[in-house]
């Protein structure tokens, strides 16, 4: 059975000496892992670049029920992405967003709506022209929300303190009741729901802001969705805007 599908690259893992394993997120089957071949051959290196982190592909997949690998056949790219891809600042971007996306995505079934706004940052940071060093903190706040893990910020007063494991903030924290960020952190999160891709722009920050916007955006997110673990990409991040 053959299914004609758009999907966003994930990561590609080295199976064996042959053989890979794609991670793609598919418009209409969700997560799904691919087989794909190895080889030296200048078809081999072709697909291997249509492969890359976040690239934006149509395919027909053979599906074959009771296997959790796909094959894949008849491949293209919808998008080629050369400002992601040339860029070393984007490219670091691309980065954190994909090894966000394959800790964060467990979930084997169709979900519109993530597609929808993953396919759509792709393709706003492609054409970004300004705020590129905001962008990684916009998209993992919005990336919460569709994991059904927005903070309360309709709770927020000034002097309040956040409450972690509930997300709503509070007047004040309470000993043995949850993890707690105080009032100058916890207004982190005010300016975080306030970021759009298309006001980015407008928010200037220097390193040791924007590093702490990331801290806690993602201490809250590995609270609430453990599959987040350790992280790589954010200290690459950290580095590289002033």
């Amino acid at each position: 059975m053959y299914d004609k599908m758009r999907g966003i690259v994930l990561n590609t893992v080295r199976y064996n000496d042959r053989t890979s394993i794609v991670h793609v997120y598919s418009d209409t089957h969700g997560l799904m892992a691919f087989a794909v071949a190895q080889g030296k051959t200048q078809a081999a290196r072709m697909r291997n670049a249509m492969l890359m982190p976040l690239s934006l592909i149509e395919m027909e997949a053979r599906i074959t029920p009771g296997r959790e690998l796909a094959t894949m056949h008849d491949m293209r790219r919808t998008m080629p992405l050369m400002s992601v891809y040339c860029d070393p600042v984007k490219n670091a971007v691309a980065m954190f967003m994909s090894e966000v996306l394959t800790h964060a995505i467990q979930e084997r079934e169709r979900n519109e709506a993530l597609y929808t706004f993953i396919y759509n940052s792709v393709t706003i940071l492609e054409h970004l022209e300004r705020g590129v060093a905001n962008f990684h903190i916009c998209f993992l706040y919005r990336l919460g929300i569709l994991m059904g893990i927005e903070p309360d910020v309709s709770s927020y007063r000034e002097g309040y303190w956040f409450n972690m494991n509930e997300g709503v903030f509070v007047p004040s924290a309470v000993n043995g009741r949850g993890r707690y960020l105080r009032p100058h952190e916890a207004s982190v999160i005010v300016t975080l729901s306030r970021m759009r891709y298309d006001n980015l722009h407008l928010f200037r920050f220097n390193r040791d802001q924007r590093n702490l916007m990331l801290d806690v955006i993602l201490d809250y997110y590995k609270l609430h969705h453990s599959t987040l673990g350790s992280l790589r990409s954010p200290e690459v991040l950290k580095q590289l805007f002033v």
